[in-house]
């Protein structure tokens, strides 16, 4: 017997990253200020998120320069998508 939280992805048990990966689902891409205005979140926990997306290959980040300030932006890959419909779905068949 399948256990009815089986499919649930451990790492997006943090709304923060729970957070992030909505803004991304849903925006072909986000800088950093602009995530951490809408989670409402500092700098370090915005960035120790992001960095933990990006190393399972969730997330990928873009370093540019606009004028002459930095600018990082994030979009999210195939296998993030994936991952988090998965997670969504398996959220949807636990709340019904």
């Amino acid at each position: 017997m399948t256990s009815i939280i089986a499919h649930l992805n451990k790492v997006f048990d943090s709304r923060i990253r729970l957070g992030i990966m909505s803004i991304l689902s849903v925006n072909e891409s986000a800088d950093f200020n602009l995530m951490k205005e809408l989670l409402d979140i500092t700098d370090g926990n915005l960035a120790s998120h992001l960095k933990a997306l990006e190393s399972l290959e969730y997330i990928v980040s873009k370093k540019q320069f606009i004028g002459r300030k930095p600018n990082t932006s994030y979009t999210i890959t195939e296998w993030g998508k994936a991952s988090f419909k998965e997670h969504l779905n398996a959220l949807e068949k636990f709340i019904t």
